[in-house]
């Protein structure tokens, strides 16, 4: 096997000329264009305001205190300078498949396979953790309606029917120990009491126990309904869904802005900067949505020019929203009760607005199911690029003659969240879910980069703006040590206070980080690289080290599964193996 064949580049002629003609090498047909730019922002927007606002900013607040926003304003900007590389990619390749298209052009074609795969993994398990994000939402929304002489207590779902299999099945034999050794049951945790209750109860089919998240597995049904009748339904059904939850974040900053008790911001920074990076994850898994806004190119009226225009005008809003929610929330209560699954109808219970809560909790319920929207439709639109360059079998390229939506594809993602959902934690995927998109964003922005000085790379609408970081980065790297040094010396250490080979495994992702932002500091010296790219490629990056490192062991072992399907079926259908002449080395 030649090393050049697995690095042979997808020619963006070929590309292009592929959607003009409207079919693919599998014999699909065009999808159909009705996307515009304030499209693509809500589209944004329905991804990116979801478990952000309504839940994973009260236990972010918590640890990080006021200094919280800093957070977000750290996480938008690494965002928004990926979003750049973004939009110039999605003006210059105006096709489906997002960031594993934009690889496949600039890396080549191994590259590009593991961008896929790992885009795969982000979507899938990123679904399994908002469809049951949602369950829980929809659950104490039930809860909460109280009907006189038929529910006065609210509507309970059985236990069975709210939580996975194994997850009831270990809060069981917890719980179980626990009362063997003496332990009374209102002393066990509420989710051992739960799961407790949910495997004792649960019905029984030739011995199995019959336990799923039902509310969740219904929603990622009607969901997938949607999204397979059609993308102008899919558009639609999301710009409605914006629009409520747009008023009802606007009402809580309006309305909480009256009840802000500016004593309740100091400290600003509690536990420091450590305490506000302990929640990057959580808080940065709220912005991952503009990437799905990218695989919908084919169905935008004028990719070219609203592209671009959706990503960024998103990015822009969510975060100002984001900041302006943080604000309240931190100013009307202290930080220390903000550890909550749902700030935001808790801050108003506090001040005696209980029928805030409720409008509240309707909008939490509409807010999930519209990132879960917007998710489900950027899966199989990346199996469809994947299909039609050979790399995945050719029934995921499909079109319905009717529908015109990637039927097959569609439906496979569907399954993909819905076996999850019954067999798997949704508390073990979401570093994972974070890794797989982390990955993609230093790919795009490191694609920018290589395409940078290449005379003969494709023109788009959209250009980043070029800054040359030629003593801009050593300038940045030099701070940023100072500054680490100074503020955060058990960083420094950590790199060499190792004292066995599994202790070093837990630095080697700092060490990645250290060495690739020393190496584009020498190569933005020697080859005047643009700023916006770099900056980004290393705040993802920094955000990726981030994780714990068991997640790293996780994505490096999902990656080499990817790997072994790739030489094992998609090296030998690729359409450029075929067509090597079509192919640049």
């Amino acid at each position: 096997m030649k090393n050049n064949q697995l690095f042979r580049r997808k020619p963006l002629s070929h590309v292009l000329q592929q959607v003009a003609n409207g079919e693919s090498e599998a014999g699909s047909t065009k999808l159909l264009r009705h996307l515009k730019a304030k499209d693509l922002v809500a589209f944004g927007i329905a991804a990116i305001i979801g478990a952000g606002v309504f839940s994973t900013i009260g236990s972010a607040s918590a640890q990080g205190g006021p200094g919280v926003v800093l957070l977000f304003i750290f996480t938008a900007l690494a965002c928004s300078f990926a979003a750049f590389a973004y939009a110039e990619f999605a003006s210059m390749v105006p096709v489906s498949g997002s960031a594993y298209t934009y690889s496949y052009v600039a890396f080549g074609e191994l590259m590009a396979w593991f961008i896929g795969w790992a885009l795969i993994m982000e979507y899938s398990v990123g679904n399994v953790t908002v469809a049951v994000s949602w369950s829980d939402y929809f659950t104490t929304l039930l809860e909460k309606i109280r009907i006189p002489g038929l529910c006065p207590e609210g509507i309970h779902l059985p236990a069975w029917a709210g939580m996975d299999f194994f997850s009831a099945r270990r809060g069981y034999q917890e719980a179980a120990q626990l009362l063997a050794a003496g332990t009374s049951a209102s002393a066990l945790t509420p989710f051992q009491q739960t799961a407790y209750e949910a495997w004792q109860s649960a019905p029984r089919l030739a011995g199995l126990r019959l336990i799923a998240d039902l509310p969740a597995i219904i929603i990622v049904l009607l969901i997938t309904r949607l999204i397979y009748i059609g993308i102008r339904e899919t558009r639609n059904a999301s710009n409605i869904m914006v629009a409520i939850k747009l008023a009802v974040v606007i009402l809580v900053i309006a309305v909480g802005f009256f009840f802000v008790d500016t004593s309740n911001w100091s400290p600003f920074l509690p536990n420091g900067i450590g305490g506000v990076l302990a929640g990057v994850s959580a808080v940065f898994f709220a912005y991952i949505g503009f990437d799905a806004i990218s695989t919908t190119a084919e169905e935008c009226v004028n990719p070219e020019r609203d592209l671009p225009r959706g990503i960024i005008g998103a990015i822009v809003i969510c975060t100002l929203l984001y900041i302006l929610v943080a604000l309240v929330l931190t100013g009307m209560v202290s930080y220390t009760h903000l550890g909550v699954g749902d700030p935001l109808a808790f801050v108003f219970e506090k001040v005696n607005m209980h029928w805030f809560s409720g409008i509240i909790a309707v909008s939490a319920v509409v807010a999930m199911a519209s990132v879960l929207l917007v998710f489900q439709l950027g899966q199989p639109r990346i199996w469809l690029a994947m299909s039609r360059d050979g790399l995945l079998p050719q029934r995921f390229a499909r079109i319905h003659p009717r529908y015109k939506t990637p039927s097959f594809a569609t439906l496979a993602t569907m399954w993909a969240v819905v076996i999850p959902t019954l067999l798997i934690p949704s508390d073990v995927v979401l570093d994972l879910c974070s890794m797989g998109t982390l990955f993609a964003f230093v790919l795009v922005c490191g694609g920018v980069l290589v395409l940078q000085n290449d005379p003969n790379r494709p023109q788009g609408r959209f250009r980043t703006p070029y800054i040359n970081g030629r003593y801009a980065m050593p300038l940045l790297f030099a701070i940023a040590a100072l500054l680490t040094y100074r503020y955060a010396p058990q960083w420094c250490s950590g790199l060499v206070s190792w004292n066995s080979f599994s202790e070093f495994l837990h630095t080697l992702p700092q060490w990645i980080f250290l060495i690739v932002t020393l190496l584009l500091t020498v190569l933005s010296y020697r080859h005047r690289l643009s700023l916006i790219p770099v900056l980004g490629l290393i705040f993802c990056l920094y955000m990726m080290v981030q994780i714990q490192a068991k997640s790293w062991l996780g994505f490096f072992i999902w990656l080499l599964a990817g790997l072994t399907i790739y030489f094992s079926y998609s090296y030998r259908h690729s359409n450029l193996r075929f067509r090597p002449h079509e192919s640049k080395q």
